[in-house]
């Protein structure tokens, strides 16, 4: 129970920051005619910010189902890596499907803030880590398709920046301690901004473009930070 409640209280501030923009996602649900309680369910069975945007805006534009799930394919596909890379850190004795459950909430955030952990994460830990931001997101999806008709449209629309605003602030205090995060951030983030921005890559998706970018600031990270086998053996 103790490692529930430190998993627990180590995600709160995902959860918070969570809710604003789910509330978002609730309002845009709302706003374009779909029925309440829809993207309440599409939260609680999904866990992907940036899917269900996509989603939701290919099925208002009739989207086929192929191309909604080859989207959102690619666009969720970064979290194999995140699930593969957080599989290291975990008690080996986890079972198969406690592993299952508590992956189903692995997201950016949950994923860089439970990659800091020194020591190996146990199953009690891991899901009061994830219960945190699973029931900050679905309930600020639930309120935000209750109380739309309420919100000024300059409000709606300023909610879609907190998600970003957040990650920033996980990432850029361990880039302050640790040169080689830094590295593998700025090289990762440059680019995926070439990939952006130069029209050579405009047929690549967004979820393509990010998995390129993260490997290729792995790798270049592994290659110039290399762990000892005392440094590996430590962690």
């Amino acid at each position: 129970m103790d490692e529930f409640r430190a998993g627990l209280k180590k995600s709160v501030a995902i959860a918070i920051g969570y809710f604003p923009v789910s509330f978002s996602f609730g309002v845009l649900c709302r706003h374009s005619g779909l029925p309440l309680g829809l993207a309440t369910m599409i939260s609680v069975t999904n866990f992907t910010s940036s899917g269900q945007f996509a989603g939701v805006n290919l099925m208002l534009a009739q989207a086929t189902y192929f191309e909604v799930a080859l989207t959102l394919l690619m666009i969720n596909a970064r979290y194999v890596l995140m699930s593969l890379s957080l599989s290291q850190k975990i008690d080996q004795r986890m079972t198969t499907w406690q592993r299952m459950l508590t992956s189903f909430c692995i997201s950016d955030e949950t994923f860089a803030l439970a990659s800091l952990e020194t020591k190996p994460i146990t199953f009690p830990w891991l899901f009061g880590f994830m219960l945190g931001p699973f029931l900050g997101w679905t309930s600020g999806t639930l309120c935000g398709e209750c109380v739309v008709s309420l919100l000024p449209t300059s409000v709606q629309n300023a909610m879609g920046i907190a998600l970003y605003g957040m990650f920033l602030a996980i990432i850029i205090p361990a880039s302050r301690e640790s040169k080689s995060v830094l590295c593998v951030v700025i090289t990762a983030s440059l680019l995926h901004c070439a990939l952006t921005a130069l029209p050579l890559f405009a047929f690549l998706s967004t979820g393509v473009k990010l998995i390129i970018a993260t490997l290729a600031g792995a790798v270049l990270g592994a290659k110039l930070f290399p762990r000892s086998d005392e440094e590996e053996g430590a962690v």
